[in-house]
């Protein structure tokens, strides 16, 4: 097998890292893949954003972790990406600048519109979705949502919105520790709304279109969900009806947070913004008319992987 790549992708909520190497199809496979939660976005909605001492030291130690791991495990070349919070950030290039001293590697930040072409072109990885012609694409990260519009598998519309669920919960959630409730989510739903009408996004294909959905949002939701069942993840239907998304957000949001860190398959790091993140979702599909997502495990890591092994 040629030499892997690795790809580090520096989020709002947690730092992944995936290695992998071109298979027999000429796609990126897994050879090895990992994830740190260290949420560097805290403090991400103040104005203007700004990334933390904490959050800045806790990513710096995370990445060092994660090239020590690419190295060991025999990576040809290492691209390190940062979305949405350090793109943001006023600090931002100061935190670049630390990531390059620590480990000798550039940080590149990437726009928006670049990290929604990268997921576009990560989707285009997943054998699961080959069949598909004409569908829309929603990343929810920490810091930021992509919508893709796609046409003949061509993107024909991307955008990037500030509708991060650690973004969104800062502004709209007085007290994460406690239940989330209908004051929540229709702050939840009157920024989005808002988002998407400055935006121009338009919900241009034919009704009925496939909706696809990635980021750690709906792995979590999948994750529970199938954890009730008592199968893994991996064997759980992708498909999330919005119901089923509704009905998950009513039980867990009516927890405290305490509770809700016991919850089988929600990461105890992920509760405090996980009904935000619901709402989001449910949100852009009351917005957009639909009623389920597709979720696929194939997103901008992929993408970035598909990139690099091109150059050979």
């Amino acid at each position: 097998m040629p030499s892997p790549v690795a790809i580090i992708d520096i989020g709002s909520n947690s730092i992944k890292l995936l290695i992998a190497a071109r298979g027999a199809r000429g796609l990126p496979e897994t050879v090895f893949s990992r994830t740190l939660d260290t949420r560097i976005s805290a403090g991400i909605s103040q104005i203007p954003p700004q990334l933390g001492e904490a959050g800045m030291a806790a990513g710096v130690a995370a990445i060092r972790e994660l090239v020590g791991d690419a190295v060991r495990l025999g990576a040809r070349s290492t691209v390190l990406v940062a979305t949405s919070a350090v793109r943001d950030a006023a600090n931002g290039r100061e935190f670049r600048d630390r990531v390059r001293q620590a480990t000798g590697c550039t940080l590149r930040i990437l726009s928006g519109i670049e990290e929604a072409n990268l997921i576009g072109r990560g989707l285009a990885c997943d054998p699961s979705l080959a069949g598909l012609r004409n569908f829309y694409v929603f990343d929810l990260g920490g810091g930021s949502l992509e919508g893709l519009v796609f046409r003949d598998r061509r993107a024909v519309q991307e955008t990037s919105l500030p509708l991060g669920c650690v973004r969104l919960t800062e502004r709209c959630v007085a007290d994460p520790t406690k239940p989330f409730g209908p004051l929540e989510g229709k702050a939840v739903f009157r920024a989005v709304k808002t988002a998407f009408g400055a935006s121009g996004f338009a919900f241009s294909l034919a009704s009925g279109a496939a909706v696809v959905g990635t980021g750690g949002t709906l792995t979590t939701a999948r994750a529970v969900l199938a954890a009730r069942a008592g199968q893994a993840m991996e064997l759980a239907d992708p498909l999330l009806p919005c119901d089923r998304l509704r009905d998950l957000l009513g039980g867990l949001g009516a927890l405290p947070l305490a509770q809700r860190t016991q919850v089988p398959g929600l990461p105890p790091a992920r509760a405090d913004v996980f009904p935000t993140a619901l709402a989001t979702l449910l949100a852009v599909a009351e917005i957009g008319d639909f009623s389920a997502y597709r979720h696929s495990l194939y997103n901008l890591r992929w993408g970035l992987a598909a990139e690099e092994l091109a150059r050979g």
